[in-house]
């Protein structure tokens, strides 16, 4: 990426931001959680599952599993069991378990507070390290996830459909104290207007500024 086209697309940013903030003022995570062992957990139970059908779960799931040992000790078959409708549970269980035995083994009990130290976990990868950094411990962080890729294609800030390359292009023309909030916002405004299959580009408050606005060729 040229210097110059990265002045264009920060300079693309600084347009949208404000109006996708003044859009949806109450943009934030959607998963519903009370420390950041429970973010962690929600958030892999997330992959290939509505954010709603994981707040239906939790709701339950976290009066029975208390603490991290309660995870660490239960049997891999009843974790499956009670996380089966959020659909890979056989997958979802081992990341979970394991998270939390290396959790307790590595540090100290406590979920770590840093990219590096979350990426060591089983299951978890960049994507969720950053939605645990950002929401949990709020830390920069940029999370990547299906809307996030979607929109930066579209709004011309990255060519990179792989989560973790354009995790590392909006580094460069975000400002590092909007991370968070423009991760959330493109969430926002990728279930509101711009959606997959049929963006709704005459109601879009930012299509002026959009490449893609009203081109089926580029969605």
């Amino acid at each position: 990426m040229t210097q110059k086209k990265k002045i264009i697309q920060a300079q693309r940013v600084s347009k949208i931001f404000p109006i996708l903030k003044k859009t949806y003022p109450d943009a934030k995570i959607a998963l519903n959680f009370s420390n950041n062992l429970e973010l962690l957990i929600a958030t892999i139970l997330s992959a290939q599952c509505t954010d709603v059908r994981v707040n239906i779960i939790t709701k339950d799931l976290f009066k029975k599993y208390k603490s991290i040992a309660d995870w660490a000790k239960a049997p891999i078959e009843k974790i499956e069991e009670d996380i089966k409708s959020a659909g890979f549970y056989h997958n979802k269980a081992i990341s979970i378990k394991g998270s939390c035995e290396a959790i307790i083994e590595n540090f100290s009990g406590k979920v770590p507070d840093t990219i590096e130290e979350l990426v060591t976990l089983p299951g978890v990868g960049r994507k969720t390290a950053n939605v645990v950094l950002g929401n949990g411990f709020g830390k920069p962080a940029i999370a990547c996830d299906t809307h996030v890729i979607r929109l930066s294609r579209r709004l011309g800030l990255s060519a990179n459909s792989d989560a973790v390359k354009l995790e590392f292009d909006l580094a460069e023309i975000i400002p590092e104290r909007n991370w968070i909030m423009f991760s959330h916002l493109l969430i926002f405004h990728g279930r509101n207007i711009c959606k997959a299959r049929k963006p709704n580009c005459k109601s879009c408050p930012i299509a002026r500024y959009c490449p893609a606005a009203e081109k089926p060729e580029l969605w």
